[in-house]
């Protein structure tokens, strides 16, 4: 199912969840401490809603988006170009000040070029700054297990060291989630010239029974000469 069939899923799923203006976009924007009239890539933007936040502090935003209907919303808070990523062709080197991703890089089948191309576009010293889901549930077979009799949380890890995919449920389509570990994540940033200086991993928002476990995981790198 392609992301224009899952466009209108999407802004229904983004407007009715609190979690994005509770947990998500902070987190981004914790981790990308966006500057004032800086120019930032807003790599898979989606509706525009994180656009208009980094808007809101004062920064300048371009969006890039595969899904037209997504892409015509998003048009409506600043400049959108459709494309499918890692495609950044069309895009000129060391044209922004940084750019960033929002649960968007376990939708990216080539990793290595993803991040290569972001390395290109970013000028030196620039910044790159992503929120994702946690590596430990994105595995193939991961999940947490409740025991009935007591409400203790277990998990299970699946297949972590693997690099296999899922695909889950997006109301009446699917979605494909990529996996990869940490290090291979790590791993891929750093070949690719990103130096990583923070990590955060967040907590599940919503259940104090898997409060243990991680959910979210945002970075941010700089581009070191």
């Amino acid at each position: 199912m392609s992301w224009d069939e899952l466009a209108s899923w999407w802004v229904d799923e983004v407007v009715d969840d609190p979690a994005y203006e509770e947990v998500v976009t902070p987190l981004l924007l914790e981790v990308l401490k966006p500057e004032l009239r800086a120019r930032y890539l807003d790599l898979g933007c989606g509706e525009g809603r994180v656009m208009r936040s980094l808007q809101s502090a004062g920064s300048e935003t371009i969006g890039v988006e595969l899904s037209r209907d997504l892409a015509q919303h998003a048009v409506k808070v600043g400049p959108t170009v459709v494309a499918n990523l890692p495609e950044l062709s069309f895009l000129k080197d060391d044209s922004f000040d940084g750019a960033y991703c929002v649960l968007v890089l376990e939708h990216i089948v080539d990793l290595e070029i993803f991040f290569k191309e972001i390395a290109r576009v970013v000028r030196p010293n620039g910044v790159f700054a992503l929120v994702a889901n946690h590596p430990i549930w994105t595995a193939p077979g991961s999940t947490p297990i409740t025991d009935d009799t007591d409400g203790e949380v277990f998990w299970r890890s699946g297949d972590y060291f693997g690099s296999g995919f899922t695909d889950e449920r997006a109301g009446e389509g699917t979605i494909r989630f990529h996996h990869r570990s940490m290090a291979d994540l790590l791993n891929v940033a750093a070949t690719s010239g990103w130096t990583l200086e923070q990590m955060v991993e967040q907590p599940h928002h919503e259940f104090a029974d898997q409060a243990g476990i991680p959910r979210l995981l945002a970075c941010r790198w700089r581009l070191v000469p």
